[in-house]
Protein backbone atom coordinates (compact mmCIF):
# COMPACT_ATOMS: atom_id res chain seq x y z
CA UNK A 1 0.00 0.00 0.00
CA UNK A 2 1.31 3.45 -0.95
CA UNK A 3 0.83 6.10 1.73
CA UNK A 4 1.45 9.73 0.86
CA UNK A 5 1.86 12.39 3.52
CA UNK A 6 1.80 16.13 2.96
CA UNK A 7 3.22 18.67 5.40
CA UNK A 8 1.51 21.98 4.68
CA UNK A 9 3.59 24.71 6.29
CA UNK A 10 3.72 28.44 6.07
CA UNK A 11 6.80 28.50 3.84
CA UNK A 12 6.96 25.04 2.26
CA UNK A 13 4.81 22.09 1.24
CA UNK A 14 6.49 18.71 1.44
CA UNK A 15 5.23 15.35 0.23
CA UNK A 16 6.63 11.96 1.14
CA UNK A 17 5.45 8.56 -0.10
CA UNK A 18 5.97 5.48 2.07
CA UNK A 19 5.47 1.78 1.52
CA UNK A 20 3.96 -0.60 4.08
CA UNK A 21 7.26 -0.88 5.96
CA UNK A 22 7.69 2.88 6.20
CA UNK A 23 10.42 2.99 3.56
CA UNK A 24 10.57 6.30 1.76
CA UNK A 25 9.89 5.95 -1.96
CA UNK A 26 9.51 9.58 -2.99
CA UNK A 27 10.01 13.02 -1.47
CA UNK A 28 9.64 16.54 -2.82
CA UNK A 29 9.43 20.00 -1.27
CA UNK A 30 8.12 23.18 -2.89
CA UNK A 31 7.45 26.75 -1.66
CA UNK A 32 3.99 27.33 -0.23
CA UNK A 33 1.82 29.63 -2.33
CA UNK A 34 0.15 31.88 0.18
CA UNK A 35 -3.29 31.62 -1.41
CA UNK A 36 -5.92 28.91 -0.96
CA UNK A 37 -6.67 27.78 -4.52
CA UNK A 38 -2.97 27.85 -5.41
CA UNK A 39 -2.26 25.70 -2.32
CA UNK A 40 -4.80 23.14 -3.52
CA UNK A 41 -3.17 23.22 -6.96
CA UNK A 42 0.26 22.64 -5.44
CA UNK A 43 -0.80 19.65 -3.35
CA UNK A 44 -2.69 18.12 -6.26
CA UNK A 45 0.39 18.52 -8.47
CA UNK A 46 2.68 16.88 -5.88
CA UNK A 47 0.35 13.89 -5.47
CA UNK A 48 0.05 13.45 -9.22
CA UNK A 49 3.82 13.65 -9.67
CA UNK A 50 4.47 11.07 -6.95
CA UNK A 51 1.93 8.63 -8.35
CA UNK A 52 3.22 9.08 -11.91
CA UNK A 53 6.84 8.54 -10.83
CA UNK A 54 6.01 5.45 -8.77
CA UNK A 55 3.35 4.01 -11.09
CA UNK A 56 1.03 3.55 -8.10
CA UNK A 57 -1.92 5.26 -6.48
CA UNK A 58 -2.19 5.68 -2.76
CA UNK A 59 -3.80 7.28 0.24
CA UNK A 60 -3.25 10.92 1.16
CA UNK A 61 -2.90 12.47 4.62
CA UNK A 62 -2.16 16.13 5.29
CA UNK A 63 -0.67 17.76 8.36
CA UNK A 64 -1.59 21.40 8.92
CA UNK A 65 -0.67 24.05 11.53
CA UNK A 66 -4.29 24.12 12.70
CA UNK A 67 -7.28 21.77 12.87
CA UNK A 68 -10.48 20.92 11.06
CA UNK A 69 -13.29 22.11 13.30
CA UNK A 70 -15.71 19.27 14.15
CA UNK A 71 -18.42 21.94 14.39
CA UNK A 72 -18.08 23.65 11.02
CA UNK A 73 -15.87 21.27 9.02
CA UNK A 74 -13.59 24.22 8.26
CA UNK A 75 -9.94 24.84 9.12
CA UNK A 76 -9.35 26.96 12.22
CA UNK A 77 -6.37 28.11 14.33
CA UNK A 78 -3.92 27.83 11.40
CA UNK A 79 -1.04 30.29 11.25
CA UNK A 80 -1.16 29.65 7.49
CA UNK A 81 -4.10 32.03 7.60
CA UNK A 82 -5.27 31.58 4.00
CA UNK A 83 -6.54 28.06 4.77
CA UNK A 84 -8.61 29.19 7.76
CA UNK A 85 -12.34 28.98 7.13
CA UNK A 86 -11.86 26.53 4.26
CA UNK A 87 -13.06 22.89 3.91
CA UNK A 88 -9.55 21.70 3.07
CA UNK A 89 -10.17 17.95 3.37
CA UNK A 90 -13.31 18.14 1.23
CA UNK A 91 -11.76 20.31 -1.46
CA UNK A 92 -8.63 18.16 -1.71
CA UNK A 93 -10.78 15.03 -1.75
CA UNK A 94 -12.72 16.37 -4.72
CA UNK A 95 -9.50 17.32 -6.51
CA UNK A 96 -7.89 13.91 -5.94
CA UNK A 97 -11.06 11.82 -6.23
CA UNK A 98 -10.50 10.09 -2.87
CA UNK A 99 -10.93 10.71 0.85
CA UNK A 100 -8.17 12.88 2.28
CA UNK A 101 -7.40 12.85 6.00
CA UNK A 102 -6.24 16.09 7.61
CA UNK A 103 -4.77 16.43 11.10
CA UNK A 104 -2.86 18.93 13.18
CA UNK A 105 0.87 18.80 12.48
CA UNK A 106 1.72 18.08 16.14
CA UNK A 107 -0.66 15.11 16.07
CA UNK A 108 1.09 13.93 12.92
CA UNK A 109 4.40 14.21 14.77
CA UNK A 110 3.06 12.05 17.61
CA UNK A 111 1.72 9.44 15.19
CA UNK A 112 5.00 9.28 13.28
CA UNK A 113 7.04 8.68 16.42
CA UNK A 114 4.46 6.20 17.75
CA UNK A 115 4.30 4.08 14.59
CA UNK A 116 7.98 3.60 13.77
CA UNK A 117 9.95 6.29 15.57
CA UNK A 118 11.31 6.92 19.04
CA UNK A 119 8.09 5.65 20.67
CA UNK A 120 7.45 2.69 18.36
CA UNK A 121 5.16 0.11 19.92
CA UNK A 122 4.00 2.33 22.80
CA UNK A 123 0.26 2.62 23.32
CA UNK A 124 -0.04 6.20 24.60
CA UNK A 125 2.40 8.73 23.18
CA UNK A 126 2.46 12.45 23.95
CA UNK A 127 4.47 14.28 21.30
CA UNK A 128 5.69 17.80 22.05
CA UNK A 129 7.04 20.24 19.46
CA UNK A 130 9.07 23.03 21.06
CA UNK A 131 10.27 25.67 18.66
CA UNK A 132 9.15 29.23 18.01
CA UNK A 133 5.89 28.14 19.64
CA UNK A 134 4.91 25.07 21.60
CA UNK A 135 2.45 22.46 20.38
CA UNK A 136 1.66 18.88 21.24
CA UNK A 137 -0.22 15.90 19.92
CA UNK A 138 -1.53 12.65 21.29
CA UNK A 139 -1.34 9.25 19.62
CA UNK A 140 -3.19 6.26 21.07
CA UNK A 141 -2.31 2.89 19.56
CA UNK A 142 -0.67 4.69 16.65
CA UNK A 143 -3.76 6.77 15.83
CA UNK A 144 -4.45 10.48 16.29
CA UNK A 145 -6.57 11.38 19.28
CA UNK A 146 -7.98 14.69 18.17
CA UNK A 147 -10.70 14.86 20.81
CA UNK A 148 -14.35 15.87 20.75
CA UNK A 149 -13.50 19.49 20.01
CA UNK A 150 -10.56 18.77 17.71
CA UNK A 151 -8.02 20.29 20.11
CA UNK A 152 -6.56 17.19 21.75
CA UNK A 153 -2.97 17.89 22.78
CA UNK A 154 -3.23 21.70 22.83
CA UNK A 155 -1.50 21.73 26.18
CA UNK A 156 0.65 24.74 25.36
CA UNK A 157 -2.34 27.00 25.88
CA UNK A 158 -3.03 25.96 29.43
CA UNK A 159 -1.44 28.14 32.14
CA UNK A 160 2.00 27.27 33.43
CA UNK A 161 1.42 25.02 36.47
CA UNK A 162 2.47 26.03 39.98
CA UNK A 163 3.47 29.55 39.00
CA UNK A 164 5.75 31.56 41.25
CA UNK A 165 4.86 35.13 42.16
CA UNK A 166 7.17 36.59 39.52
CA UNK A 167 5.76 34.29 36.82
CA UNK A 168 2.10 35.07 37.47
CA UNK A 169 0.55 37.56 35.03
CA UNK A 170 3.93 38.11 33.40
CA UNK A 171 3.40 37.05 29.78
CA UNK A 172 0.87 37.53 27.00
CA UNK A 173 0.10 34.80 24.45
CA UNK A 174 -1.16 35.22 20.89
CA UNK A 175 -4.19 33.11 21.85
CA UNK A 176 -5.45 36.02 23.97
CA UNK A 177 -4.66 34.53 27.37
CA UNK A 178 -1.80 35.22 29.76
CA UNK A 179 0.89 32.95 31.21
CA UNK A 180 0.36 30.08 28.75
CA UNK A 181 2.86 27.23 28.89
CA UNK A 182 3.94 28.21 25.37
CA UNK A 183 5.10 31.63 26.51
CA UNK A 184 7.53 30.05 28.98
CA UNK A 185 8.88 26.85 27.40
CA UNK A 186 8.91 27.64 23.68
CA UNK A 187 12.29 28.56 22.27
CA UNK A 188 10.97 32.11 22.10
CA UNK A 189 10.05 32.02 25.79
CA UNK A 190 13.43 30.58 26.74
CA UNK A 191 15.22 33.41 24.94
CA UNK A 192 12.85 36.03 26.42
CA UNK A 193 13.61 34.83 29.95
CA UNK A 194 17.37 34.83 29.34
CA UNK A 195 17.27 38.36 27.93
CA UNK A 196 15.14 39.57 30.85
CA UNK A 197 17.93 38.38 33.17
CA UNK A 198 20.52 40.40 31.26
CA UNK A 199 21.71 37.91 28.65
CA UNK A 200 21.65 38.18 24.88
CA UNK A 201 21.15 35.19 22.59
CA UNK A 202 19.27 34.36 19.43
CA UNK A 203 18.12 30.85 20.30
CA UNK A 204 17.75 28.28 23.03
CA UNK A 205 20.55 26.29 21.45
CA UNK A 206 22.87 29.27 21.86
CA UNK A 207 21.89 29.63 25.52
CA UNK A 208 22.65 25.94 26.09
CA UNK A 209 26.04 26.36 24.42
CA UNK A 210 26.86 29.25 26.75
CA UNK A 211 25.79 27.13 29.70
CA UNK A 212 28.24 24.49 28.48
CA UNK A 213 30.94 27.15 28.53
CA UNK A 214 30.14 27.91 32.16
CA UNK A 215 28.25 31.19 31.82
CA UNK A 216 26.26 31.74 35.06
CA UNK A 217 23.38 33.65 33.41
CA UNK A 218 22.87 30.89 30.88
CA UNK A 219 23.08 28.18 33.55
CA UNK A 220 20.47 29.94 35.68
CA UNK A 221 18.16 30.45 32.68
CA UNK A 222 18.48 26.81 31.69
CA UNK A 223 17.70 25.64 35.23
CA UNK A 224 14.57 27.81 35.22
CA UNK A 225 13.67 26.38 31.82
CA UNK A 226 14.04 22.77 32.98
CA UNK A 227 11.91 23.45 36.05
CA UNK A 228 9.15 25.02 33.93
CA UNK A 229 9.30 22.19 31.41
CA UNK A 230 9.09 19.65 34.24
CA UNK A 231 6.06 21.41 35.74
CA UNK A 232 4.36 21.51 32.35
CA UNK A 233 4.98 17.84 31.56
CA UNK A 234 4.06 16.73 35.09
CA UNK A 235 0.63 18.24 34.45
CA UNK A 236 0.23 15.84 31.53
CA UNK A 237 1.60 12.88 33.46
CA UNK A 238 -0.80 13.54 36.34
CA UNK A 239 -3.77 13.55 33.94
CA UNK A 240 -2.81 11.14 31.17
CA UNK A 241 0.19 9.15 32.44
CA UNK A 242 1.48 8.40 28.91
CA UNK A 243 3.87 5.56 28.15
CA UNK A 244 6.42 7.97 26.70
CA UNK A 245 6.84 11.67 25.91
CA UNK A 246 8.70 12.51 22.70
CA UNK A 247 10.23 15.96 22.19
CA UNK A 248 10.56 17.60 18.78
CA UNK A 249 11.31 21.04 17.40
CA UNK A 250 14.51 23.05 17.69
CA UNK A 251 14.69 23.02 21.48
CA UNK A 252 14.57 19.21 21.49
CA UNK A 253 18.12 19.27 20.09
CA UNK A 254 19.49 20.55 23.41
CA UNK A 255 21.07 17.35 24.70
CA UNK A 256 21.33 18.59 28.29
CA UNK A 257 17.54 18.35 28.66
CA UNK A 258 17.45 14.56 28.69
CA UNK A 259 19.71 13.73 31.66
CA UNK A 260 18.38 16.62 33.80
CA UNK A 261 14.63 16.42 33.30
CA UNK A 262 14.10 12.97 34.92
CA UNK A 263 15.54 14.30 38.19
CA UNK A 264 13.11 17.23 38.31
CA UNK A 265 9.86 15.59 37.14
CA UNK A 266 9.20 13.65 40.38
CA UNK A 267 9.04 16.94 42.31
CA UNK A 268 5.77 17.70 40.51
CA UNK A 269 4.28 14.30 39.66
CA UNK A 270 1.73 13.06 42.17
CA UNK A 271 3.33 10.66 44.64
CA UNK A 272 6.86 11.94 44.04
CA UNK A 273 7.80 9.15 41.62
CA UNK A 274 8.05 9.21 37.84
CA UNK A 275 9.26 6.58 35.40
CA UNK A 276 7.90 8.28 32.27
CA UNK A 277 10.68 8.40 29.66
CA UNK A 278 11.16 11.73 27.90
CA UNK A 279 13.03 11.07 24.66
CA UNK A 280 14.26 12.90 21.60
CA UNK A 281 12.44 12.24 18.34
CA UNK A 282 13.82 9.87 15.72
CA UNK A 283 12.77 11.60 12.51
CA UNK A 284 13.38 15.27 13.27
CA UNK A 285 11.81 17.62 10.74
CA UNK A 286 10.50 14.65 8.75
CA UNK A 287 8.26 13.41 11.54
CA UNK A 288 5.31 15.61 10.60
CA UNK A 289 5.18 14.58 6.96
CA UNK A 290 5.71 10.90 7.83
CA UNK A 291 2.95 11.10 10.41
CA UNK A 292 0.61 12.56 7.79
CA UNK A 293 1.29 9.49 5.65
CA UNK A 294 0.56 7.24 8.65
CA UNK A 295 -2.88 8.81 9.11
CA UNK A 296 -3.95 5.84 6.96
Amino acid sequence: MLRMGVDLGGTKIELVALNDEGKELFRKRIPTPREYQATLDAIESLVNEAETRLGMTGTVGVGIPGVISPFSGLVKNANSTWINGQPLDVDLGQRLNREVRVANDANCFAVSEAVDGAAAGKAIVFGVIIGTGCGAGLAINGKVHGGRNGIGGEWGHNPLPWMTADEFNSTECFCGKRDCIETFISGTGFVRDYKAAGGDAGSGIEIAQRMGQGEPLATAAFNRYIDRLARSLAHIINVLDPDVIVLGGGVSNIEAIYPLLPDVLPKYVLGGECLTPVVQNMYGGSSGVRGAAWLW
